[in-house]
């Protein structure tokens, strides 16, 4: 049962090493080979750059960010689609990216202070209980010292303890 679910996990994982390894063995071969192509026909690889000015496919350079002037300028470089430039690419996924954060802090900043909002409510609630729990305390105490005085005067010992004398 075991030696079932392994085999289907081993094979994907060989297929999918396979594919790496034949995408990896030479990226800068498949895409220079389509020099004599399109736009369209070179950006099939994603690993290709279409250069209008030269009517050149060439390997993205990956180990730096953007490709260098020397190579294909920014405004002259194609990059996953042929009518949108680097350039404009790059301009366009910023905005995106800083909306995106921007919309993030401001959920996260309303997040916090509703937060807030509903703490301060709740404890003008508790201290609104409180309050009147210590009127409704403050009552008692009246009525049972009011109770206590009228019991001292019905036994005649309203007035001043014999004993505090000593005290």
């Amino acid at each position: 049962m075991m030696d079932s679910r392994i085999f289907p996990a081993a094979l994907l994982l060989l297929f999918g090493l396979a594919t790496v390894f034949a995408q990896t063995s030479a990226p800068g071969q498949v895409c220079e080979a389509k020099n004599a192509t399109n736009c369209e026909e070179c950006l099939r690889n994603v690993s290709c750059l279409w250069c209008i000015k030269t009517k050149l496919c060439v390997t993205y350079p990956v180990k730096t960010i953007l490709p260098p002037h020397a190579l294909c300028p920014l405004n002259d470089a194609r990059w996953g689609l042929c009518w949108m430039n680097f350039q404009t690419l790059i301009i366009t996924l910023a905005v995106i990216g800083g909306i995106i954060i921007i919309a993030f802090l401001v959920c996260l900043f309303c997040c916090c202070k509703c937060e807030n909002f509903g703490s301060r409510r709740s404890e003008a609630k508790m201290e609104k209980q409180a309050n009147k729990t210590r009127t409704k305390q403050e009552e008692r105490r009246a009525e049972m010292k009011v109770r206590h005085d009228d019991i001292r005067k019905k036994y005649g010992l309203s007035g001043q303890n014999p004993y505090s004398k000593f005290a």
